[in-house]
C-alpha cells in the first residue's frame, strides 16, 4: 500500500479506463478522486456503479463533464443529465437490476465467470443472453464484471491499509475493491495499526493498493 495525492492517483488512470466507483447516491463515493478526474479531463471512461448520483454530485460530476462513454448501473432516475446523454446517444447505458449488478461484481472479484439469475427471464432482458435450466428452472447467465480501477471511500484506514467504513457508506465499496486490478481509496482518517480492531476490518490491507489521505 502506498499513500499518494489525488493528482498522483488520477495520473495512474488512462483515458478509456474501466472504473468501478463506490457509493449510493453519492454516499461513500470518493469525491476528491471524482473532482480530480474532472480536473484532468480523463475521457471515454466506462463507469460501473450503483447509480450516477445527481448533477454536480459524485459520479454526476463525471456525467456533467461528458467524460463517460458507458455507464453500467442499476439506477439513473435521479440524474436527468445521464438520461439526456443516453437518449442523445452520447453515452451508452446498461441498466442492470441491483442484485444482479452486485453479484456480477462479486463474481468478478472471486474469479467466477458469472452468475445465474431468474431475474429477466421471459422479458426483453433475456434477448441475446444465454439461458440455462437447473432443476427445471430457467436462469439467465450474467457475466462477471471487472474493472481496471476501483475508486472507493472509507471512513478509516490504518498505516497498513486496513479499511473501516461508516454505516451505509460501506455499500458497494468492499465488493468493488475485490473486482478491480488496482484499488485507490480516499479516507477520512488514517490511524496507527491496531486502532482498527481485527474484527472491525472490513477490507484487508493486501487488496488495497493506494491510499489518498485527507487534505
Amino acid at each position: 500500500m502506498k499513500t499518494i495525492s489525488s493528482e498522483q492517483a488520477v495520473n495512474l488512470i488512462p483515458d478509456g479506463a474501466v472504473l468501478m466507483i463506490g457509493g449510493f447516491m453519492g454516499v461513500g463515493t470518493p469525491e476528491r478522486l471524482v473532482d480530480e478526474l474532472v480536473r484532468q479531463g480523463k475521457r471515454d471512461l466506462t463507469v460501473i456503479a450503483n447509480d450516477t448520483a445527481l448533477p454536480g454530485r459524485g459520479i454526476g460530476k463525471l456525467i456533467d463533464a461528458g467524460l463517460v462513454a458507458r455507464t453500467i448501473a442499476s439506477h439513473i432516475g435521479l440524474n436527468p443529465e445521464t438520461q439526456r446523454q443516453m437518449i442523445a446517444n452520447k453515452m451508452k447505458v446498461d441498466l442492470v437490476p441491483q442484485g444482479t449488478l452486485i453479484e456480477r461484481i462479486r463474481a468478478g472479484g472471486y474469479g467466477l465467470g458469472g452468475v445465474l439469475t431468474p431475474t429477466g427471464v421471459g422479458t426483453i432482458v433475456e434477448e441475446g443472453k444465454q439461458k440455462v435450466d437447473v432443476n427445471g428452472k430457467t436462469y439467465l447467465v450474467e457475466p462477471a464484471l471487472r474493472a481496471h480501477f476501483a475508486l472507493v471511500n472509507a471512513f478509516m484506514a490504518d498505516y497498513l491499509g486496513n479499511l473501516y467504513y461508516a454505516l451505509t457508506a460501506r455499500n458497494f465499496n468492499p465488493v468493488m475493491i475485490m473486482a478491480a486490478d488496482s484499488t485507490i481509496v480516499t479516507v477520512d482518517n488514517i490511524v496507527p495499526t491496531g486502532v482498527i480492531a481485527p474484527d472491525h476490518v472490513m477490507t484487508p490491507a493486501p487488496v488495497v493498493d493506494y491510499i489518498v489521505a485527507n487534505g
